[in-house]
């Protein structure tokens, strides 16, 4: 199911740079700060986790918030404390003092996966549609869950991850052996639906995946740069992920 969103805030993509990593997680929430998100996309993994540090400090998002999951693994148990909410619950949620059912992800148990994220679609556009989104990027130019390859125009879907992607996500596990090979993940249209994206990469290992997207070489080989046509969109990064390409910038002032 599709909604129809209309985006408001901006008209062209910014690029922000930082000194490290500590800079580029305060801008990344005083900007989320800003745009007082109803519904907030929240994404996992290493790059976001200063961020969520940063607004639990600040404790200023809206006490009705609600945080929808980009993506979610298929096969890991309920309990299992890997699971993406179960670390949205565990890094956001629960310090800010959030509800349970103030956190959304899709239902990778149920039997149909394919309805399942179907449903999850269309619970997104029952909230309201994302207000903002804020996203990672993995090496390989992947956002969310949507490998290299992903068409540009899919919706929330079941999914495989490549194996540089699991080799990538293994440090979060006991082995790669533990690393799920299936996934639910928000398509890149779905993401693109997003009201305000706010892409965070920091480290030399993102750059050409993020080079490829601030200087608009779309290419469906890197599903990120689906995003340069985003009426509003910022891409905060530090140094070593957004240094070696001509485009324009601002410079994060010292804090």
């Amino acid at each position: 199911m599709r909604c129809a969103l209309r985006c408001a805030w901006a008209d062209r993509m910014r690029v922000l740079v930082g000194a490290d990593e500590s800079a580029v997680a305060r801008a990344a929430a005083a900007l989320i700060t800003e745009r007082r998100p109803n519904v907030l996309g929240v994404a996992t993994g290493s790059s976001p986790v200063l961020t969520y540090r940063e607004l639990v400090r600040a404790r200023s998002l809206p006490g009705n918030v609600q945080l929808c999951l980009l993506d979610e693994y298929v096969g890991l148990a309920p309990t299992d404390p890997h699971r993406y909410r179960a670390v949205i619950m565990a890094q956001l949620a629960a310090p800010l003092g959030l509800p349970d059912h103030h956190v959304h992800a899709p239902d990778v148990d149920a039997d149909d996966l394919d309805l399942a994220a179907q449903r999850y679609e269309q619970l997104l556009c029952e909230l309201g549609g994302v207000d903002v989104q804020l996203l990672g990027i993995g090496r390989n130019g992947h956002i969310g869950f949507n490998e290299p390859g992903t068409p540009i125009e899919s919706r929330t879907h079941v999914g495989f991850l490549h194996d540089a992607t699991r080799v990538d996500n293994a440090r979060f596990f006991a082995s790669l052996d533990h690393v799920p090979h299936k996934v639910v993940t928000q398509g890149l249209a779905t993401i693109a639906g997003a009201r305000s994206i706010i892409l965070i990469a920091t480290g030399a290992a993102k750059n050409e995946a993020t080079t490829a997207l601030v200087t608009r070489r779309q290419s469906p080989l890197v599903p990120a740069s689906g995003l340069f046509d985003h009426p509003d969109l910022t891409v905060i990064g530090d140094h070593a992920a957004l240094d070696g390409a001509t485009y324009p910038r601002t410079l994060l002032e010292p804090v």
